[in-house]
This record gives structure tokens, C-alpha cells and sequence, in this order.
């Protein structure tokens, strides 16, 4: 869909539900509190707290573990033991939960979630019985969570029916229609507790993953292009979606972690990078009014461009730290931790992908001046590296190759510096130079007009760049494999 340059680098259910409370159960020892509050900075009011009594009928656990999602991962921060009425208090009165989907846990992995939401009242008593905990819920002291499971209540009559018909009917036709009416009973019952309670944290929950439904035609009745049907598709993706609410954050993965997942991986893959800051932009204004879902996203965008392994998408990082970092939007990190992040962004913005690069001026093998300006070349490689380098040895020959393939055909320079000028490496340097019979325009470094290991980033070698006539970056951080499939694009040859 787009045509764009960039390079890649090289290189279910309720078991598993189960499997991951147990997994949390077996280390709660190891997770403080701290976990389950620390992801969750909203300032919180002192004066109040939360009393949760749960009691399971026919459950002969002696404990119970009190857990909460944060961006689809679950965390248990509470314990609670068996009193002698057979009940599982869980009491703290200097602190608050904070609105979302929580759940209660026992070591042998039964679980049933309820919810935290509308400024409620924490006074909850819940009853139920083995071995179906959400079927056989009742709830005293929340309306929330009475809303919760009386849904799951009437979807569970529709399960047993669909079930039973299973069991029942033989005929393949005949069954596949009555599973197809339970279907639509069943989507019929979500839509009726949607509208009756549209403020509830069911509501949420269900219309968070919600698909946009995408029109054929505009107001005029034209009919819309692919092109024209996908940007509607990605404007309204998350209309059904509280991002202005704290709420969504702490849900399980499907409601909206794995929402944005496919956004970014599936809907917006190989786009250019202006494309995605744009949509990531308009996705964060949305949830602006939330602090927590607000954070989550500037951190979770930042982090994932940073570490991406196509080149171009470092354009994407630094508009991350320069629109919301630098600019002290994120209250929540440290002032080392924004230094470290502007830095960086500061020094990779010199080196986009379009932007020039930073010009060279050092002595060759011979002790001869060179400018890398004045190359007068379609093309220029730009190479760091060093004989001691172990990438190095292998790649240097195989890139050289390949630029000896192209040199003359496409009109290509070769800039190769020595990245550890030193008495140790340079005679290294000269045996790999005749050895492999480097016939490029090769750079001693240890004199040149700027400090090029900073300011072209040389943290690990080999870092080679393909620039243009003048000398701006087309391409980073290539291969030998890469510069070759990068020339063969720019120069249309098969």
C-alpha cells in the first residue's frame, strides 16, 4: 500500500487463564504491593479503602489471593486467609482500588472477576459455590457487580442450551442453525445490558472491542476506494473505546492491549513513519483526559519505535520524546530517565533517514586530507569499523563485494573509517586493507573535524549508511545483503 524506503535488520481459553493465576499464585511472596499499585500512579484519596468478603461454597482452600490486569497482565497483591466461618476477608483501609477489572484467586488456579467501577461504595459481599464460580455468583453492596453476573448468568443459559443441543442433535444442518439462533440470542442479551447500562464497566468492556463498521459509499453515494474505506477504518477504530477513561487500562488483554496491538502491527504495518505519527498522535489526544491510559500509550509507542527493527521508524521515537518527553508531559519518569530519552532522540534526529549527514573531514591510509562532501559520487557508502570487531571481518569483505559489484555501474564512493584509531588496531587495520584488497577510501579517524563517534551514534561496529549525491541518508545500519537490495530498489535493477 505504501512505497517508502526502509530496511529491516536482519535477525485461550480458561486453561490458560488458569495456567497464568497460577503462575501469579505461586509468586506472590515475590511481588510486593508495590507491583500492584505501581503501574497505577492517579493520586488516590487516603480516607478511603475496601472491605471484600468472599465466600465459596464447597471450597476447601485455606487462602485466597485478590489480583487486578493492567494492560492485559494480571497482578495479585492481596492475600486473604480462611476466618472460621469459613469466609475470605480482604480489608486495607489506607488504600483504594482504582477503576477496572479485578479478580479473586485461589492457589489451585479457580478464578472469577468483578469489577471496580462508578466510585462505588468497596463494602462488597460475594457468595458463590464450587464448582462454576461466575455462574453461581451473588453479590450484596454493588450494582456494578450485580450488572456483571447477572450478564454472565443469562449468557451461561444460552451456553447450556447451545451445549445440550450439541449433545442432542445429530442432524449437521439443523444444528448448525439452532447454534446460529443461540448465536444471535446471545448477541442479543449483550446489546440489551449495553443499553440499559451504558455507564457500567460492562459497557466498557464489551464495546471496547467493538469493529468500526466501514461504509461502501459517502454522503453522495460514491463509491468509496480501498484507500478511502481504510482511512475510515483507522479514524474510527477506537470510537467504541473509552480511552478517556483509567478503566480500560485495567482490563484483560483482548479488551484493549491487544486492540492497539493489531493497530499498530497489523493496521498501520510497513506505513511510513509520517503516517503512523500521525495516527498515533490522534490516538493519544484521544485518551489525553485519562492519566493512566495516556501514560500507558506515550510509554508503550515510545518503547516500541525505539526498539523497531525498521530503520526508518526511529523518525517515530524521536517525535515521541520531542511532542511528549522533552515538552514535561510525563510526570511519572524520572529527570535522569527524560535526560537519557532526549539525548538520544537529539542525536538520532541528525540522523534521519532524508536529513544530511553530518560532514566528515579526516586523514586517509596515506595521510592524505578527505572530505566526504567532496565526493562528487551518485553515491556514497559510509562505513565504520574496525579490524577488531568480529561482525566486522565477516561483513567488511562481503560489503565490499557487493560495492565493487555496483562502484562503477551506479556510480558509488566508499567512505571507510577505522572506529579504534589507536597504535593497537592500525596496523591490524593496514594487514585487513591489503589483505582483502579494500581499494575504497579508507580513513584513519584519529583526526578529523568533529567528534564522530558522538556524533554519529558509533556505539557497536560495523554501522555502515548509504547517502546520496548530496550526501544526504537514504539508508542505516546496513548489510552487505541490505546495500545491495537497497541499490538494486533506487536503481531499478532487476
Amino acid at each position: 500500500m505504501w512505497k517508502h524506503l526502509h530496511v529491516k535488520k536482519k535477525q485461550k481459553d480458561n486453561k490458560k487463564m488458569k495456567k497464568t493465576v497460577i503462575l501469579i499464585v505461586t509468586a506472590i511472596i515475590a511481588l510486593s504491593s508495590s507491583m500492584a499499585w505501581g503501574a497505577n500512579k492517579t493520586k488516590k484519596d487516603p480516607t478511603k479503602g475496601y472491605r471484600l468478603t468472599l465466600a465459596v461454597i464447597g471450597n476447601n482452600d485455606t487462602v485466597m489471593y485478590l489480583g487486578n490486569y493492567y494492560a492485559g497482565r494480571t497482578y495479585a497483591f492481596d492475600t486473604a486467609y480462611r476466618t472460621k466461618k469459613g469466609l475470605f476477608v480482604f480489608e486495607k483501609k489506607e488504600r483504594q482500588l482504582l477503576p477496572g477489572l479485578y479478580f479473586f484467586t485461589s492457589p489451585s488456579g479457580n478464578y472469577v472477576e468483578f469489577a471496580v467501577y462508578n466510585n462505588e461504595k468497596l463494602d462488597i459481599y460475594f457468595e458463590t459455590s464450587e464448582p462454576g464460580w461466575q455462574s453461581n455468583m451473588k453479590v450484596k453492596g454493588s450494582k456494578e457487580n450485580e450488572i456483571l453476573f447477572g450478564y454472565h448468568q443469562a449468557n451461561r443459559q444460552i451456553i447450556k442450551k447451545s451445549d445440550e443441543a450439541r449433545r442432542t442433535i445429530k442432524d449437521s444442518a439443523e444444528l448448525d442453525k439452532t447454534l446460529r439462533a443461540y448465536t444471535i440470542e446471545m448477541d442479543s442479551i449483550k446489546m440489551e445490558y449495553v443499553t440499559k447500562y451504558p455507564n457500567s464497566l460492562l459497557s466498557l468492556l464489551m464495546n471496547a472491542t467493538r469493529e468500526p463498521e466501514v461504509p461502501t459509499e459517502d454522503s453522495l453515494g460514491n463509491k468509496l476506494s480501498n484507500r478511502q474505506r481504510y482511512e475510515y477504518y483507522m479514524d474510527h477504530y477506537f470510537d467504541y473505546s473509552r480511552l478517556d477513561d483509567d478503566a480500560l487500562i485495567r482490563t484483560p488483554e483482548m479488551v484493549f492491549k491487544r486492540r492497539l496491538d493489531n493497530y499498530l502491527d497489523r493496521n498501520l504495518k510497513d506505513a511510513p513513519p509520517e503516517m503512523i505519527i500521525e495516527y498515533v498522535d490522534k490516538l493519544i489526544e484521544k485518551a489525553r483526559p485519562s492519566k493512566e491510559n495516556f501514560k500507558y500509550l506515550v510509554h508503550t509507542i515510545a518503547e516500541k519505535y525505539l526498539q523497531s527493527n525498521i530503520i526508518s521508524y526511529d523518525a517515530i521515537y524521536v517525535h515521541m520524546v520531542k511532542k511528549y518527553i522533552e515538552t514535561g508531559e510525563c510526570e511519572w519518569m524520572s529527570p535522569t530517565t527524560v535526560d537519557e530519552n532526549v539525548k538520544r532522540a537529539n542525536t538520532w534526529e541528525r540522523l534521519l533517514i532524508g536529513k544530511p549527514a553530518p560532514p566528515l573531514i579526516m586523514k586517509d591510509d596515506k595521510g592524505q586530507w578527505q572530505s566526504m562532501y567532496s565526493l562528487p559520487n551518485k553515491y556514497t557508502l559510509l562505513v565504520f569499523w574496525s579490524p577488531t570487531c568480529g561482525h566486522c571481518k565477516l561483513m567488511i569483505p562481503d560489503l565490499y563485494k557487493r560495492f565493487e559489484k555496483y562502484r562503477d555501474r551506479c556510480d558509488i564512493a566508499a567512505y571507510a573509517i577505522l572506529s579504534e584509531p589507536d597504535d593497537n588496531t592500525r596496523p591490524l587495520w593496514h594487514k585487513f586493507i591489503e589483505e582483502h584488497k579494500l581499494d575504497w577510501i579508507n580513513l584513519d579517524g584519529g583526526e578529523a573535524n568533529l567528534d564522530w563517534h558522538e556524533v554519529y551514534d558509533i556505539i557497536t561496529t560495523p554501522q555502515i549508511y548509504l547517502l546520496d549525491k548530496d550526501k544526504k541518508i537514504l539508508a542505516k545500519k546496513l548489510s552487505g545483503e541490505t546495500f545491495e537490495e537497497v541499490i538494486k530498489m533506487l536503481e531499478k535493477i532487476e
